[in-house]
């Protein structure tokens, strides 16, 4: 007779799950993939938006510390509506690694899951800045709300490629965890308290995801390029947010970064640790 288990997987049998949804993952048809995708660009950019609000008016209010705090926990909703939604985001996709390195899947079916997400994310995340900017929710709070989007969008610019790609591989080491976390658990619950601290860490650590600035930077670019109106009123002088470094300077390293943190930090050290020795 099957034991009822209510405690949270094990690390090895998380192991072995990562590895099962990676196969499956692998499996689904380019459509339904591109679909998911486009939901998870949408609702990471949710939670930047979050995030973009919350962080209007604090500077100077709180300790530096506390208000990076506060933003990493409103961002948190982007992965839970992810995870509990359902939705494919590239960050977490990058565990699908587990199941090509134990010979399940191959390098065409990984690097094809990967490019269908990626575009996905990025047509959802934009398109979700384009509808924000129409929207002209920038113009809250006396344009507050824009004069930070801006500045969000600017300091992500302006970032050095070894700075970007480095930032870009602890993102998303912690963002794997997370996702790696919630296979273990249980509940709705389980997986929201799994989602939240890693999360949180890496916004308030300044850590850089792809996928969020995929809202971020074009968010910024719709601001400053849509409606120079309002942006020669904010008497900021951003001459280096362009479309092309957006691009270069920042998506570039970001994304080989978070490659590099998810696939060989998350899931190839784990693979090493549980999966290898019994395959």
């Amino acid at each position: 007779m099957n034991e009822l288990r209510i405690d949270a997987l094990l690390p090895t049998e998380i192991a072995r799950r990562a590895e099962y949804i990676g196969v499956r993952k692998t499996e689904i048809t380019a459509m339904r993939i591109f679909a998911l995708a486009l939901l998870a660009g949408a609702f990471i950019a949710m939670g930047a938006v979050f995030q973009t609000t919350v962080a209007t008016g604090t500077e100077g209010q709180f300790p530096y510390g506390v208000t990076k705090l506060l933003v990493g926990l409103v961002f948190s909703l982007g992965l839970v509506l992810v995870v509990i939604g359902g939705a494919e985001l590239f960050a977490g996709s990058n565990l699908i690694v587990m199941a090509w390195a134990s010979g399940k899947i191959s390098a065409k079916a990984l690097l094809r899951n990967w490019l269908i997400v990626y575009f996905g994310n990025f047509v959802g995340a934009v398109s979700t800045a384009l509808l924000v900017f129409l929207s002209k929710q920038y113009i809250f709070g006396d344009g507050g709300v824009g004069i930070t989007a801006l500045n969000i969008a600017n300091s992500k610019v302006e970032l050095e490629f070894i700075p970007a790609l480095v930032l870009g591989i602890l993102c998303n080491a912690l963002v794997c965890l997370a996702v790696w976390l919630t296979f273990s658990a249980r509940s709705v619950i389980d997986k929201i308290a799994a989602i939240i601290f890693p999360i949180s860490a890496f916004v308030a650590a300044g850590f850089e995801h792809s996928v969020a600035n995929m809202y971020f930077v074009p968010m910024g670019l719709f601001i400053k390029n849509l409606d120079p109106a309002f942006y020669s009123s904010t008497g900021l002088a951003l001459p280096n947010l362009t479309w092309g470094a957006f691009f270069i300077k920042n998506l570039l390293p970001v994304t080989i970064g978070n490659i590099i943190g998810g696939s060989l930090f998350v899931a190839g050290i784990y693979w090493v640790i549980f999966l290898r020795e019994s395959e």
